[in-house]
This record gives structure tokens, sequence and C-alpha cells, in this order.
């Protein structure tokens, strides 16, 4: 017979729901009670049922995550930070890769949604808001997080893309580049955003680049390495060369700094490349990445504080922005000798 809650409670001389606090790490328990329930949920090795669990609380205690890539670094830094607040929670997360289909998201969400998650986190792949809708009228919270939607009053957390755009321009500026191109993203928030801040930075020095100088690089986080190589070999074809390059993310950046490399061009002296995203690349790189730092991990960390707090919520609150503040990490790929 699967051991239960009430068999733990009995042998420990407390209540049931002494034990069920314990295990949903309730507060108002004592250290000393909490280790004794603990030690005996390993002795016996205790598992949860958790579709009972459901029926008498209305929870299932699983929180959803749709990403456009799994295997992007910057969302598993996302995942990671969002599992480690959810766990302590007593909750387990389910991940799903849109692979940035609109149409294969729609088909996650509704995936999701059958199995009556307590909340639901999106990258969004999507051009409408028509999923979201869906959401809404099942009565699931949702958080965006990273992407959002322009007119959409939604939870979201993330950070300020255009100034994303406005720092990484800057630093090229402060290094001494002048003809200074960008490899955009595709039409979603985060990429219109930093296209705006490499323009507006760029328009306060009064540069403004010739328009082969914007690159559509990548069609989303997919492969990105690939269309970033594809697009900076374009940029390469252009005269005068740019001195200088913005990357929608640090993955389209690699592939740029290969295309650059392989044309026999140094980098940073040629060619200064800085992306966005900070996902670590810079052990394994030839030539260091320069990045502006989206606080990847933390930014799960906040959507799942968020999510807990709407799981808490017995009314409807007014949805809630949280705006992380993004920094510069420079590194060999942009560091010319001069002050930056």
């Amino acid at each position: 017979m699967p051991v239960r809650m009430k068999d733990i409670a009995r042998d420990l001389g407390v209540s049931v729901v002494t034990v069920s606090k314990v295990l949903r790490n309730h507060g108002d328990i004592g250290e000393e009670t909490r280790q004794r329930v603990l030690k005996r949920v390993r002795d016996l090795n205790y598992q949860p049922n958790f579709a009972a669990r459901a029926l008498v609380t209305g929870r299932t205690y699983t929180v959803g995550l749709i990403v456009p890539d799994l295997v992007h670094p910057f969302f598993a830094e996302v995942a990671k930070g969002l599992s480690s607040i959810l766990r302590k929670s007593g909750y387990s997360l389910i991940l799903a890769s849109s692979e940035e289909d609109p149409d294969l998201e729609a088909q996650e969400i509704a995936r999701l949604l059958a199995r009556r998650l307590d909340a639901m986190i999106i990258a969004s792949a999507q051009w409408t808001v028509a999923s979201f809708r869906l959401i809404e009228e099942q009565k699931t919270p949702y958080i965006l997080v990273d992407r959002q939607f322009a007119g959409l009053p939604a939870n979201f957390v993330g950070v300020d893309d255009e100034l994303v755009g406005e720092i990484a321009t800057d630093h090229l500026i402060a290094v001494g580049c002048r003809r200074i191109a960008h490899i955009r993203g595709p039409e979603v928030s985060t990429a219109l955003g930093r296209l705006a801040g490499y323009r507006r930075a760029l328009a306060r020095r009064d540069l403004r680049p010739p328009a082969p100088y914007i690159s559509a690089g990548t069609a989303g986080d997919d492969e990105s390495a690939a269309r970033g190589a594809a697009a900076m070999r374009k940029l390469l074809q252009l005269d005068p060369l740019p001195d200088g390059v913005f990357c929608y993310n640090d993955p389209t950046a690699v592939g740029a700094m290969n295309a650059i490399l392989e044309a026999g061009l140094r980098i940073p002296e040629d060619i200064a490349v800085i992306g966005c995203g900070n996902v670590h690349y810079d052990a394994s790189l030839r030539v260091p990445l320069s990045s502006v730092d989206q606080r990847s991990a933390v930014m799960g960390e906040r959507a799942g504080k968020l999510a807990l707090s709407l799981i808490g919520s017995k009314a409807s609150t007014r949805p809630e922005s949280i705006i992380l503040e993004p920094s510069l990490v420079a590194r060999a790929s942009t560091l010319r000798n001069r002050s930056a």
C-alpha cells in the first residue's frame, strides 16, 4: 500500500494538517516539527497524490512555461530561475516550446490549459492576442516574460529593450565606432525595442547609417547563429564596411563573429561586435563576446514569485509590470585601446 499523509501524521503524533503544511513549506510550523516530518517523509519515500490533492484544493500545483526555443541558453536560464522559486513552494514546472511558430504556440497553450495548470508563463511568438483571450476565459493567471504586446493589459516581467539597444550602441560609440550596423531580430517587442534604442543612440550623436546597415538577420531565436552569419556576410559586402555591429541576441552575434573571422578580419580592431543576453559563451569563443545582460535568471525568479502571488490571490488584481535593469558586460569583442 502506498504511504498516506495520515500514516505520517499517526507515526509522529501530529495532525494531517501539520504534515500538509510542512509539505507546502508553510511558514507557521516550528523548525523541529518540520524536520521530524521531512525525515519521516524521506524514510518512507512518501509521494504526494497530486490528483487527490487537486480535487480537495482546486489546484494542480503545476505552472506552465512556453518559450520560443528550449535550446537557447537565455530561455534555459529563465526556466532555471523560475523552477528554483516554484520548487520551494511545492510546485512543478511543465516546459513547452513554440519553435517560434504562432500556431504551434496556440496548440501548446490549449494543451496546457487542458491540464488545469494553476498559472502560465509565456515568451510569446504570437502576432495576435487571441490565445491570451482564451487563457483569460479559462480564468488562468498568466505572465508574459521577455516579450510583451502593446495595448494588452497583462502581467509582464522583462527589461526595457529600447534601453538595451541604447546601452549596446552607446558602448560601440564609446570605443570609437562610427559606422555601426545592426543585425535585427523578428517582429516581436524585444527586437523592435532594441532597434528603436539603436536608432535613438545614433541620432543623439547625429550618426545616421545608410539603410543597408540594418540587416534582417533572424526570423527567431532558433538557428540564430547561422542567420547571424548570413546577415554579416551581406554587411561585409558594403563599402564602407561597418566598424561596429550590434546584434539582436548573443547567438546572432556568435554567427556574425564567425563570418568576420572567416573573412580574415579582426575583432574588435576591424569590426567590434556586441550581442544581448549575456548567455556566457565567452569561455568557448576565440574572442569573448561583449553583451547586454538581461538578468535572465532573475527574470525567471521574479516571474515565479509573481505567479505564486497570482495563484494565491482570491481577488482579481491589476496587471503588474516588472521591468529589470539591463547592464553592459564588456569583453574582448569590443574593447579597443580606449576607454569604454
